[in-house]
């Protein structure tokens, strides 16, 4: 394949690479590195905190996340609008441009010659499909078919899929039996960090609990729900991680759960998970089913409350063959080849 001149648009919420959260900045950021390895030039549109093997387009000076914590920022559409007004200003100067900004952005895309792909992180809703209807000749892709597969139906259209990528060689993997079972995630009802302790207490294993609320009203369901369970011994909360963290808690956990009540578009934890070598346990909804090879590299059931019936069968699973099997599948090589034939697709 000849050497492209790529656009890569950032959401502008978190620099890249994150410090904790930060799922599509991660993502990002290994997309960006294999592509410039593999010789295409790339131009990052982001905050100007980012740190990147690709040449760096600011386009505001500090990550949102912080700036609105600092009251400087209030409002993410003048940010948007602004790093959209820049990729167009340099449109001609790419041969593809890559947008990881939400799709109502999508109809500026439509206003330039220069081709674009949108990669929707999120659930597709009835104003996605408004824009995918009217500007069908932008390139959409998801990261599960059970993300797109409602859209498709309604639309008559199908959508490319490229799964998320793991970098398997920045985790160390634990292939001892694990002393916990381990959740990771917001503290959210739609994560349901309640649901994985009421799994631990029926299963007679601690837990440890890893994330934060990010809102006010993930706030109170924390302090209302899950702070008063947290006991030090059998519940113990350790806040957000920072990868080293997040990997000495994966790879010396027995199983990771994730018993989510939403329909998670995909669900980077649980790879990060296998990487470790550590299998996951998940409520089937959303791409839980796609992500975890049930009997493989874990187990899932549509019935959470099943799941502490199928954690002890987790933790008898080879976590030797649980990192082998989801390297071959989530690798994030694998994951770049697939955006690259997507690239030379809208081209």
């Amino acid at each position: 394949m000849k050497k492209l001149r790529i656009a890569q648009v950032a959401p502008l919420w978190t620099r890249i690479p994150p410090t904790t959260y930060g799922g599509i900045e991660l993502l990002m950021k290994l997309l960006i590195d294999e592509l410039t390895a593999r010789g295409h030039e790339v131009t990052l549109f982001a905050s100007g905190d980012c740190f990147t093997a690709a040449k760096l387009h600011p386009v505001c000076e500090l990550n949102l996340t912080e700036t609105c914590a600092r009251g400087e920022a209030y409002c993410f559409e003048y940010y948007a609008s602004s790093a959209m007004a820049e990729v167009l200003a340099h449109a001609a100067d790419f041969d593809v441009i890559h947008y990881h900004l939400s799709t109502a952005w999508l109809p500026l895309a439509a206003a330039t010659s220069t081709p674009g792909l949108f990669t929707i992180h999120t659930c597709p809703h009835v104003d996605d499909e408004f824009v995918f209807r009217r500007w069908p000749q932008v390139a959409v892709n998801g990261i599960s078919r059970c993300q797109m597969h409602a859209a498709g139906v309604r639309l008559g259209r199908q959508f490319p899929v490229v799964y998320n990528g793991c970098d398997f060689g920045a985790y160390e993997p634990g292939f001892e039996p694990g002393r916990y079972l381990a959740f990771l995630g917001r503290m959210s009802p739609e994560k349901n960090p309640l649901g994985a302790i009421q799994i631990a207490r029926a299963t007679n294993l601690p837990i440890v609990l890893a994330g934060q609320p990010q809102n006010a009203k993930e706030q109170a369901y924390f302090n209302e729900q899950i702070q008063p369970l947290i006991d030090g011994e059998m519940v113990r909360w350790v806040g957000p991680v920072n990868h080293v963290q997040k990997n000495d808690l994966l790879r010396h956990a027995a199983a990771l759960l994730f018993p989510i009540q939403w329909d998670e578009p995909f669900g980077l934890v649980m790879i990060e998970a296998m990487a470790c070598g550590t299998p996951v346990v998940g409520h089937r909804r959303g791409s839980v089913e796609e992500v975890v090879d049930d009997g493989v590299t874990g187990f899932h059931s549509g019935v959470i409350d099943a799941l502490a019936e199928l954690t002890p069968q987790a933790l008898a699973l080879d976590r030797r063959k649980v990192r082998a099997h989801a390297e071959t599948r989530f690798s994030f090589q694998a994951m770049v080849s697939a955006y690259l034939e997507l690239y030379g697709s809208t081209m």
